[in-house]
């Protein structure tokens, strides 16, 4: 960063101390993860000087050429790697992706319906604190409160009951498979749409470890940066006879000009998604992802639901300490160097203050080469931490094995990949 150095060098002690913090901590945040040194390339590359407002060959301003190539490769790749008829690459994030599918196709009042944010939705599927709220009536279904699973069944009921303009499919936090095949059998009875919103498994998807739902969805939404491990970002996949409608909502309806080092940097993902290496990657973080869970269910601590099927699990805390809240837990995390991050469980009260969940996800750890055994450690600092009630010597001690372990298992870099490559 020599010219930032000299340039702006208060922002680039900032960006050294980021680089600092995520090469001496262990990115715990399901929805977090660590991108290749290609992607950092592309993301950084002279493509950001360019505006290009429109569609590849349809575009407001001249000298787009490259841009135009930039957005088709990325949209063919986005296409092959789904299984899509259409794909739109333009959302700047996974909301933007959501409220474009609503825009192109929903008038303000029309009818929702998704997972209730306490029970694993998301904000954009309804909040009333969201826009997706402000402008839809919201009807919301949740898990059962015995299994806290969904029951399909129940979802039905109420679908039928409810009888909306679209139906919703998709979670931020809920850690068992979701029925794509339900879910589309249930939008065809109530006669309504489905958007699947994949924005964490989407690289379980591809990876082929997580059901797909392009055969059942309407419409398929999701981000670049979780289990996909790729930059910031959302992408609109759907089906051809609404593709005009997808690209008119996305551009001129919701954004200018699109983002085309960001478009580069996501097809660059896509390319490195399609590689026989990868669907190894999302093996091995189901596989961390239930190692983890099962050994910190033998420390003690129940999961919601029991366990997991995917990448992420929730921890209850009052499982063994009544009066520990979620922000107090994930602080003291914190400070052992193990990053992750505040949540409700369901059937949580709504004050935030009193949320009683952590939730845990392995697509970075997993990045890093860890396994097992790494696993097992780490649910071994977790339960440290959690039982010595914020003990400073005790967050210290786990901060310094934690930082052993990322010096043996670096973020990947440059040097690494040429390694890898050799």
């Amino acid at each position: 960063m020599s010219q930032l150095e000299d340039v702006d060098p208060r922002i680039a002690q900032i960006i050294k101390n980021e680089q600092s913090r995520q090469n001496n901590t262990l990115e715990l945040i399901a929805s977090e993860n660590h991108v290749s040194p290609a992607v950092l390339e592309a993301l950084g590359s002279i493509l950001t000087d360019k505006y290009a407002e429109g569609y590849p060959k349809k575009r407001c301003y001249r000298g787009c050429e490259n841009a135009d190539d930039v957005e088709q490769l990325c949209i063919d790749r986005a296409k092959e790697l789904f299984g899509a008829e259409h794909a739109n690459v333009q959302p700047h994030s996974g909301t933007s992706a959501n409220l474009a599918v609503y825009f192109a196709v929903l008038k303000p009042g029309a009818k929702i319906m998704g997972m209730e944010l306490a029970h694993g939705g998301h904000l954009s599927h309804g909040k009333d604190a969201n826009i997706s709220g402000m402008l839809y009536k919201v009807a919301s279904y949740g898990v059962e409160k015995d299994t806290e699973m969904l029951d399909m069944d129940h979802v039905r009921e109420q679908a039928l009951a409810e009888r909306p303009d679209m139906l919703i499919a998709g979670a931020s936090s809920y850690p068992r498979t979701i029925d794509f095949e339900a879910f589309g059998k249930i939008a065809e009875e109530v006669g309504c749409p489905l958007l699947s919103d994949i924005a964490h498994i989407a690289g379980l998807v591809v990876g082929g470890v997580h059901p797909c739902p392009i055969p059942h969805s309407t419409f398929v939404t999701t981000t670049n940066h979780k289990t996909l491990r790729g930059p910031r970002g959302g992408i609109i996949l759907c089906r051809k006879e609404y593709a005009r409608a997808i690209d008119r909502a996305v551009f001129p309806g919701l954004q200018g000009g699109p983002l085309m080092h960001v478009a580069a940097a996501k097809a660059v993902a896509f390319h490195e998604a399609m590689q026989p290496q990868f669907k190894d990657y999302a093996r091995r973080i189901v596989s961390n992802a239930k190692t983890l869970a099962e050994s910190l269910i033998e420390k003690g601590w129940r999961l919601v639901s029991g366990g997991t099927d995917n990448h992420l699990m929730l921890l209850d805390l009052h499982s063994r300490n009544e009066k520990l809240t979620s922000h107090s837990a994930a602080s003291w995390l914190d400070g052992a160097a193990l990053i992750t991050n505040a949540n409700p469980i369901p059937f949580d009260p709504p004050q935030v203050s009193r949320w009683t969940g952590v939730r845990f996800g392995t697509p970075a750890v997993t990045t890093r080469g860890m396994g097992d055994e790494q696993m097992r450690l780490i649910a071994g600092w977790i339960d440290q931490v959690l039982c010595s009630n914020g003990d400073a010597e005790t967050l210290a001690k786990v901060r310094g094995a934690v930082e052993q372990l990322c010096r043996q298992y670096p973020i990947p870099n440059k040097n690494q990949a040429a390694s890898d490559k050799d």
